[in-house]
């Protein structure tokens, strides 16, 4: 049997165009997995107002952070791809994203196109949501509905408790922790609707476990866990990390180190999100010093991370 491994993450538009930006942000924002609403008052809240607007905004941003391959989130994405192929020679090691290019489908089929017969699926989210990685489930299953042949096929829904995982987390704030002084640790992971937990998504019990290992690795260290990343109406989980950051000053924490874990690649939401516009908050109201821990992005060691999740399935 040849076996194949497919790193999937989120997805990126094109390019920093409005256009672009647009096309990505209509595929992404009508599944329904993402945006739960009905069909007919979401959709055309999307496509009168979310998409006339959005785009140009968030084209700007992306032109910020723009790399010369493309948006960070595709470059390390692909870049660990490589890596982790380096490691093992023997299998057919892609990547994909669930929306924009390099689809899923379109880079299986090139798999199976190389002789792959045997198909693990890693998606790139330390901790499972019905808004991340069940949308890879549902587009898997889509596409081999209409196959004859299927291979042996296994999907990771998550690595949010993996021991390797933990210890990089806590190995990076241990090297800053070592280097200055802070009063407090940030831990900051992408929000998600109340709704969907109450529907029983296990995200927000996965990510505070994270937190829970990882300072358990790190000591006696004052910490707090956030959610950015709020989007239209509706309750989101908290405390939220914007105003979090935006009122820690008055509470005499001025030195703040701020740690990604549900990001293992630099994106959107970590660049301008958290180190600029977060950043911003935290120093204009009275904050001294702002560390931003990245995300594992192109780091070897998370390749090794990588492959113990691999063997060990």
């Amino acid at each position: 049997m040849k076996k194949g491994i497919l790193l999937v993450n989120l997805g990126t538009p094109e390019s920093p165009t409005p256009e672009a930006v647009k096309s990505y942000l209509a595929e992404f924002l009508s599944d329904r997995r993402v945006i739960t609403w009905p069909r007919s008052l979401w959709l055309p809240i999307l496509h009168g107002i979310v998409l006339q607007v959005r785009p140009k905004k968030s084209a700007k941003a992306y032109q910020k952070i723009w790399q010369t391959e493309g948006s960070p989130l595709w470059v390390y994405t692909k870049k660990q791809a490589e890596l982790l192929q380096a490691q093992m020679p023997e299998t057919i090691v892609r990547f994909a994203m669930t929306y924009g290019k390099q689809g899923i489908q379109e880079t299986i089929y090139e798999m199976k196109a190389l002789g792959m017969t045997e198909l693990f699926i890693l998606p790139l989210y330390p901790q499972y949501s019905e808004t991340t990685v069940a949308p890879i489930y549902d587009q898997v299953s889509r596409m081999y509905q209409k196959d004859a042949e299927i291979p042996h096929l296994k999907i990771s829904s998550s690595f949010y408790d993996n021991e390797g995982y933990l210890d990089l987390l806590a190995e990076n704030l241990k090297q800053r922790l070592a280097e200055n002084t802070f009063d407090m640790i940030l831990f900051s992971y992408h929000g998600i609707p109340v709704s969907t937990i109450e529907r029983g998504d296990p995200y927000e019990i996965q990510c505070q476990h994270t937190t829970k290992k990882v300072m358990e690795r790190i000591g006696n260290v004052p910490y707090i866990h956030t959610y950015q990343s709020k989007f239209g109406p509706g309750q989101w989980l908290t405390p939220m990390t914007c105003e979090t950051l935006k009122a820690l000053p008055s509470q005499h924490i001025k030195n703040i180190l701020v740690i990604t874990p549900g990001f293992v690649a630099d994106c959107l939401e970590t660049i301008e999100e958290i180190n600029a516009e977060n950043r911003g908050y935290f120093m204009e109201n009275g904050g001294t010093r702002f560390e931003y821990v990245q995300p594992f992005n192109d780091a070897f060691a998370f390749t090794k991370v990588l492959q113990s999740i691999i063997e060990a399935n």
